[in-house]
């Protein structure tokens, strides 16, 4: 084998071949063994060595014995005349321009791999013995001869020019490696080098996407091939992605029955189809039962259609700088619930601008400049992240302010404003334009939703694209950013949310209204207060707020502060304390039964030692959740125990 290759290597042993290429032995070897199969010939030499006493121990020793694809047969090292590359001097170039950041690892540290090879590179064999790749560009003559040229004439002009005469010459019927004609794709595809006029265009392009495994096949080759014969680097950076591992962690594969297909997370899939397709070709019965057993236990009602857009945004989600990428479904399934609420959000905004003029230069109110000042911070985040190929974080982001920031906040803060003359106009142009750049941002990562919604949306709209993919992403307007109305919104939130936890403390029913008190207020708070009145009452659902004096004793009340102000609910009437003590006391004493499940399992050593990591964390988990529930539920019974 090649350690074998090496000793002789060492001591300066002949090179030769004993295999003829069916396997059997050739002429190099003692007459006895001429033509005999490579694995009888094992079988007689040892024979021979213990005969002979040569013979010292045997052991049974666990090696990896390659195999062919296709023909099954053990591969066994073999001397063969081919091409090599002078790899080395290909790479000087190659790690300056990676030194010097011309071209640039995302993320940083996989520049390591690439030098890892760069500075043990070894000359590189570039022919391989296929039916198929570009042929070798050499020709033999009669006496072996080698002619290296562009073309068989060219190959003949020079055979003439050796011999004198017309040679008739043979075609080297090896063909390039893969990676070497791979290595040329950057430049190869725009033309070159007939045709110059898209690579001086289009070259060199700016970054490449790929995996990490591939880092010195395909990436190193590239650049050595873009900087010999390009003149330049054939991409400025390189984003290197994780490898998509399924919610366990572990790799997709066949044999596996882990294998999920994209198009199958898109359309969806029944169960039946879905085992059929896991289990086709199978040629061992006791491994169909496992993996059909295992997809039965997993998707027991198939895999539901989730469509295109939330299947990119889940990828795009997912493209940490990681190593690997756990797919989990709830995962989509999450983020087909953000499209739908985009979806929903569209036809809150249509449905409520339907017939209206829009007038673009209307005052604007401070839930407005809020949602527009909100909308800048995301874009300039948005666009760090873009820089940095943080497509994880720049999705978290645009999620974050879809859902809560627009969605969540300013489509229910619109309600009282779109009811208020004074307010009507500036709120419905800042629906319009916000719901238009989100559509925008979106576009990247959730196409075909965000293009049927800006479709729709043109008839409110004045000038601009016709299609959505065709509309310049949004600019940052450092105008826009104001941080009054952050600050107002952010008090306001506080205000609402501080009703609402007292509400879910208590269990009242969040359609019923109720008065509202407030004590210790600044002047600050007194001017929210009186500008935000209607949009409080309405998102608190509270029939009245009234200020008290630090001197007044307010009734029995649950309270919630916001900054140094007391909101006051009173709770007679609302609340039966002594029932509400006892709904409490039942739920810890249920979750306390569950946490005392998961202790259990997790105290076991022989469970934590067995299990997988994964499911030994969702455990803990678990664990850690329900003893959270236990400290707020115990919060509550102690905040309602001393009213």
């Amino acid at each position: 084998d090649f350690n074998d290759y090496d000793v002789g290597q060492r001591n300066n042993l002949e090179i030769i071949n004993i295999f003829t290429e069916a396997g059997k032995i050739n002429e190099n070897a003692p007459k006895e063994y001429i033509g005999l199969d490579r694995f009888e010939a094992r079988k007689r030499i040892l024979k021979e060595l213990k005969e002979k006493e040569f013979f010292v121990k045997e052991e049974n020793i666990k090696n990896k014995v390659p195999y062919g694809d296709r023909s099954n047969s053990i591969i066994e090292p073999f001397l063969t005349e081919q091409w090599f590359a002078d790899a080395e001097k290909l790479s000087v170039k190659a790690k300056e321009v990676v030194n010097s950041k011309k071209t640039n690892f995302f993320p940083e540290n996989w520049s390591k791999t690439y030098f890892q090879w760069m500075n043990n590179i070894e000359p590189w064999c570039i022919s391989r013995q296929l039916w198929w790749g570009h042929q070798i560009p050499a020709w033999y003559g009669p006496d072996k001869k080698i002619f290296v040229a562009y073309n068989e004439d060219e190959a003949k002009k020079l055979a003439n020019k050796h011999y004198g005469k017309d040679e008739e010459l043979i075609r080297d019927p090896d063909v390039l490696d893969t990676w070497f004609s791979s290595g040329l794709w950057p430049f190869a595809t725009l033309g070159w080098p007939d045709n110059k006029e898209y690579v001086e265009k289009f070259y060199p392009t700016s970054v490449l996407v790929t995996g990490f495994d591939i880092i010195f096949f395909w990436v190193a080759r590239m650049i050595m091939f873009g900087l010999k014969f390009a003149g330049d680097v054939p991409f400025k950076d390189i984003y290197i992605t994780g490898l998509i591992k399924d919610g366990q962690g572990q790799k997709m594969s066949k044999s596996k029955g882990n294998v999920l297909d994209p198009i199958d997370l898109i359309d969806g899939i029944t169960l039946q189809d879905l085992l059929e397709k896991r289990t086709q070709g199978m040629m061992q019965p006791e491994m169909a039962a496992k993996i059909r057993k295992q997809t039965e236990k997993e998707f027991s009602d198939g895999i539901p259609s989730f469509g295109a857009d939330a299947l990119r945004f889940t990828f795009a989600a997912l493209a940490s700088f990681g190593r690997d990428i756990k797919f989990d479904l709830k995962r989509v399934e999450g983020y087909r619930n953000f499209c739908n609420k985009l979806w929903n959000a569209s036809r809150f905004v249509l449905m409520k601008l339907e017939g209206q003029s829009i007038n673009e230069n209307a005052s604007i109110s401070s839930p407005d400049e809020w949602i527009l000042s909100r909308l800048q911070h995301t874009k300039i985040t948005v666009e760090k992240h873009l820089a940095d190929y943080r497509l994880d974080l720049m999705s978290q982001t645009l999620y974050e302010f879809v859902w809560h920031d627009y969605c969540d906040w300013y489509l229910e803060l619109s309600k009282p404003l779109l009811d208020d003359d004074s307010t009507r106009g500036g709120t419905q142009a800042t629906l319009i334009k916000v719901l238009s750049e989100i559509l925008t941002l979106l576009h990247p990562i959730i196409p075909f939703i965000t293009e049927e919604i800006f479709e729709q949306c043109q008839s409110l709209t004045e000038g601009g694209s016709e299609r959505l993919i065709t509309t310049a992403y949004p600019e940052i307007d450092q105008d826009l950013i104001s941080e009054n109305s952050e600050v107002e919104i952010a008090w306001l939130q506080g205000f609402v949310l501080g009703v609402r936890q007292i509400r879910g403390e208590m269990n009242i029913a969040p359609g019923k209204p109720l008065p509202c008190f407030v004590q210790n207020s600044n002047d600050t708070d007194k001017d929210y207060l009186k500008s935000n009145h209607a949009i409080l009452t309405a998102l608190a659902n509270l029939e009245s707020i009234t200020q008290l004096s630090d001197s007044d004793e307010a009734a029995e009340s649950a309270t919630a502060l916001v900054g140094e102000m007391k909101i006051l609910i009173p709770l007679a009437g609302l609340v039966d304390k002594e029932q509400e003590i006892a709904r409490l006391n039942k739920e810890i004493e249920k979750l306390t039964k569950q946490q005392q499940q998961f202790s259990g399992k997790l105290n076991n050593e022989k469970f934590v030692s067995g299990a997988p990591e994964a499911v030994v964390e969702k455990e803990r988990q678990k664990l850690q959740s329900v003893e959270q529930a236990i400290s707020d539920l115990g919060q509550q019974l102690d905040k309602i125990s001393t009213l």
